[in-house]
């Protein structure tokens, strides 16, 4: 079985990914996707979205990092997709999946599900620019705001050459609203002669063994659940439905977290508060500490507060 780390925009960035790949159990991970318009864009925002481009394409726990395009233009994508391949990306992935109004309405994302025709050429257009031996895919959803063309875009992004496709089962319309139709995804796996990777909804290991059943895919793409409790994926391979991890070591990555490097100190302690929210849901430990984080503003302020807490904070 693969398990993938989802591309999610404002929350897999390069400091998460270095995070989750340490503890997480993951074949790959996506970047958040890079926007293409008009240009070849600057080294300098490759190695923004995928500082992992200066360490063979890779996190620092060797977790290979695929590069993501969105966008409508087919000789740009080609065009960034040579580029990130040249800066060492192991392999290109395209989004047709973004929800975003603001994505859509740019003609980005989901809504090119509506033109399964386009589809099929941008993701040409990228397989024939880059070398054969990089692996070109595309992630997307059952449809825009209906599935009227769930398998033509299936067949438009197997016919372009991509080597495989990973289906978020659901709609734009549908957002992330529970539930996710995982059943939908058995007539695209019988459909293609590619891979199908299916995602949405895998909260835990037993959304994982019942998202295999009904989709009848192999493999996985874990999204927020990655985020919310990291030690998912080790609980999927084990077949296991308790945690592994104590608290003890969710707080030595989020010491981990909070020593990566970012743009501005008040970017990181709202990026780290955003994701101790997350755990919230999960941990009660979380919970606690939340209340003693919350109104602090400096990271060495976050860290000592994580320190003490690990020294003396009782199991829940």
């Amino acid at each position: 079985m693969k398990l993938v780390l989802a591309p999610m925009e404002g929350l897999t960035d390069p400091i998460m990914r270095d995070v989750l790949t340490h503890v997480g159990s993951f074949d790959w991970c996506v970047t958040e996707f890079i926007r293409v318009t008009d240009s070849v864009l600057p080294d300098h925002i490759y190695h923004s979205y995928c500082p992992e481009l200066l360490n063979d394409g890779k996190t620092a726990a060797g977790t290979p990092v695929h590069v993501q395009f969105l966008g409508n233009n087919p000789t740009m994508l080609a065009a960034n997709a040579v580029r990130a391949v040249e800066l060492g990306a192991p392999a290109i992935d395209m989004n047709f999946g973004c929800p975003a109004k603001t994505v859509n309405r740019h003609r980005g994302g989901s809504v090119l599900l509506d033109e399964p025709e386009t589809v099929y050429q941008l993701v040409k257009a990228v397989r024939d620019a880059v070398p054969a031996e990089i692996p070109v895919s595309a992630k997307m959803r059952l449809g825009y705001m209906d599935r009227n063309f769930t398998l033509e875009n299936a067949h438009a992004i197997e016919d372009a050459g991509a080597a495989w496709v990973t289906v978020h089962a659901r709609t734009k319309a549908d957002g992330y609203t529970p539930p996710a139709f995982w059943d939908q995804l058995q007539p695209i796996r019988h459909a293609l002669s590619i891979n199908v990777i299916a995602n949405g909804e895998i909260w835990n290991n037993q959304d994982a063994r019942q998202c295999l059943l009904e989709s009848g895919c192999e493999d996985l793409m874990i999204g927020r659940a990655a985020v919310t409790t990291p030690d998912v994926t080790q609980c999927i391979r084990q077949n296991k439905d308790e945690a592994i991890l104590q608290w003890s070591d969710l707080i030595t990555l989020q010491i981990r977290f909070l020593n990566g490097s970012y743009k501005k100190e008040m970017n990181m302690v709202g990026r780290y508060k955003q994701w101790l929210g997350m755990m919230s849901k999960h941990y009660p430990e979380a919970k606690l500490l939340w209340d003693e984080v919350k109104r602090l503003k400096q990271v060495d302020e976050i860290i000592a507060k994580l320190n003490h807490f690990q020294n003396i904070m009782p199991t829940v």
